[in-house]
Order: structure tokens, then C-alpha cells, then sequence
């Protein structure tokens, strides 16, 4: 069997807007001045934040990745089956640990020909290329380093194609947010591709609760570190130590509300925003929000963005899902 050299199967394209950096402090300006003040949720995401993460995920409390898992590995053959997908998109590949479950399905199917990771992480779209070439000996992949949330129009054309968002990263964004990023996806897809959405679902609010208030407390210095990568980006001098950790469920909406509050009233300096913060004692700032969802509200946001639900996955115990959805 002739197979081409695992370099010539990787190809690479950047699309990370230049002036990315100044429209970076000025979301970070918006959101330090705004009442209540709040921090982007993508400066959860530097080494330490991901290996924290990485910890969080194997903890008890803590059952969406590995309930995601074991649900993509149930159900990973017949979704290669259903969709004959040869292509498969990945938004916020990461390390694609999770990804490798349907490659293998596809794999087998002998339909596998294209993967196209799509991170902000130049190195982790480059490490995960030259591990994916080497397992799968027939395998292309297409990186894109890039923010999905900006640049899907960096998406590469090609059929037949599944587009994944696992995760529950679409908890992230408020509803209205949601069904615009999905509809701007849609929009970069052919008629008849797939999509697959992973989603978190609505359930005891004790269990929710508790997968975000570890008793580790790893969750805790994860929050806490969004505040060292604001440092190092604006030239703030936020002390991590003087906040505490806070999630909870907040019912009205659906979502759990994560912040961080100050033990003590003091102020901080952003350097790079030419900033004074009086942070008053018990201030909370937002660090991320994470819907919670019914099939009716998944199915009505896929709507609303132009796909038609064609499977629903959950795990026996109903705490999250896969919704595999089709261009409409």
C-alpha cells in the first residue's frame, strides 16, 4: 500500500485577524467597565487553565466529559453510518481526545479521508495533526488556527461532511448568541451535511451544582487563573488570591453562573487599558455562564439557525446529549 509521507498530509492556515490583539483589550475593556463587571471566558484556556481543566474532568463530581464520552462511543457507528460523512470539522478541537471515538468509526466505515481541527492554539492544532497522520495512515488533516466564533468562513469547502461542537461549549453563550453562531455555521455549510452537538441537559440542580463546586476545590483554582492570563495580556495586577470562587444555578435561566468575589475592597491597575478598578469587597465578576437544555430547546435552536434535528442521543441516566442535526 502507497501512502503519502505524513508532512505532505498536513496542511496549516492561520486566520487569527492581525489587530486581534487590540480588539482582544478592547472586548476586555467593555467587560471590566460593564455592571456587573465580567471576564471572557477564553481566558480560562492558557497551559495551567487547560491542565487545571484537564483535572477537573476526571473528578467525580464532575460527569459531562466522561458521560460525552461514553455516549459518542455508543452511538459513534451509527452516526458514521447515517451521515457517510468523509469529512469531519471539528469547532474547538483542543487535544481531540474525545474526536479520536468518531475517527475510529469512520475509520472502519472506510469512509475517513479529512480532518479539520479548529482552535485558537497554534501548537495544539500542530500536535494534534502530527499525532492524527501517524494513527491513521490514510488520514488528511486540514488545521485551522483561528477563533470559530469569528472565522468560520475559514471553514474549507467539501462533501460529504460532519461538523462537531462537543463539549457543552454551546452552554457558553446566552441563547441568542447560540442560534447566531449556529446560523453563521449553517450558513458555511452545503445542503445535506451533518452537525453534532453536544449539550447539557436540565436535571437535578444539586448534581449541577456540584460538578462546579468540586470538593477539591480544583474548580476553584481554575476559576482563579482567568485572572493571571488577564494579567499577563493587559498589564493588570489582579491579585487571585484575595477572590473567592462562586457557582450556582441560577433558575430562572437555566444556567449555571460562575464568579468570582472579593474577599476585601482594593484596587487594580490595568496597565494596557490605563485603567483604576476599585473592586469593592464582595464584587463579583463574572467568569462564565453554562446553559442547561430540554430536547425541545435544542431542537428549536437548531431550527432557528437552519438544521433539522435527525437523531437525539442521551446516556441512560439523561445528563447530557448528542444532538446530530442536517443542513435543512
Amino acid at each position: 500500500m502507497n501512502l503519502t509521507p505524513t508532512d505532505q498530509r498536513i496542511r496549516i492556515d492561520t486566520q487569527m485577524d492581525p489587530h486581534k490583539s487590540e480588539m482582544d483589550l478592547e472586548e476586555l475593556r467593555r467587560c471590566l467597565l460593564a455592571s456587573p463587571r465580567k471576564l471572557p471566558s477564553k481566558y480560562f484556556y492558557d497551559q495551567a487553565g487547560s491542565a487545571l481543566f484537564e483535572r477537573i474532568t476526571e473528578l467525580p463530581e464532575y460527569y459531562p466529559t466522561r458521560t460525552e464520552k461514553a455516549l459518542l462511543t455508543a452511538v459513534a457507528e451509527e452516526i458514521s453510518l447515517l451521515t457517510g460523512a468523509e469529512e469531519l470539522v471539528e469547532l474547538g478541537a483542543g487535544s481531540a481526545t474525545k474526536t479520536r471515538v468518531l475517527l475510529d468509526a469512520m475509520e472502519s466505515a472506510g469512509h475517513l479521508r479529512l480532518y479539520v481541527p479548529f482552535d485558537v492554539s497554534s501548537t495544539e492544532v500542530q500536535r494534534v495533526a502530527k499525532e492524527l497522520v501517524n494513527e491513521y495512515p490514510k488520514l488528511h488533516v486540514h488545521g485551522i488556527v483561528a477563533d470559530f466564533a469569528h472565522h468560520l468562513a475559514a471553514i474549507p469547502a467539501g462533501q460529504p461532511r460532519l461538523v462537531i461542537l462537543l463539549g457543552s461549549t454551546i452552554g457558553n453563550y446566552s441563547p441568542d448568541q447560540a442560534v447566531s453562531l449556529l446560523s453563521r455555521l449553517s450558513s458555511r455549510m452545503s445542503r445535506g451535511d451533518f452537525f453534532l452537538l453536544g449539550a447539557d441537559l436540565i436535571k437535578d440542580v444539586p448534581v449541577i451544582e456540584r460538578a462546579y463546586n468540586d470538593s477539591a476545590g480544583i474548580t476553584g483554582e481554575f476559576n482563579r487563573n482567568i485572572l493571571r492570563v488577564v494579567n499577563r495580556v493587559s498589564g493588570a495586577d489582579f491579585d487571585p488570591e484575595k477572590f473567592l470562587h462562586k457557582a450556582f444555578y441560577n433558575h430562572r435561566l437555566d444556567r449555571i453562573e460562575m464568579y468570582l468575589v472579593a474577599s476585601e475592597s482594593h484596587l487594580v491597575e490595568v496597565q494596557r487599558l490605563g485603567l483604576s478598578l476599585e473592586i469593592a469587597k464582595a464584587e463579583e465578576i463574572r467568569t462564565e455562564i453554562s446553559c442547561k437544555y430540554d430536547r425541545a430547546r435544542v431542537t428549536s435552536m437548531l431550527e432557528a439557525s437552519g438544521f433539522e434535528l435527525s437523531r437525539w442521543f442521551t446516556d441512560p441516566d439523561e445528563l447530557f446529549a448528542l444532538a446530530l442535526a442536517q443542513k435543512s
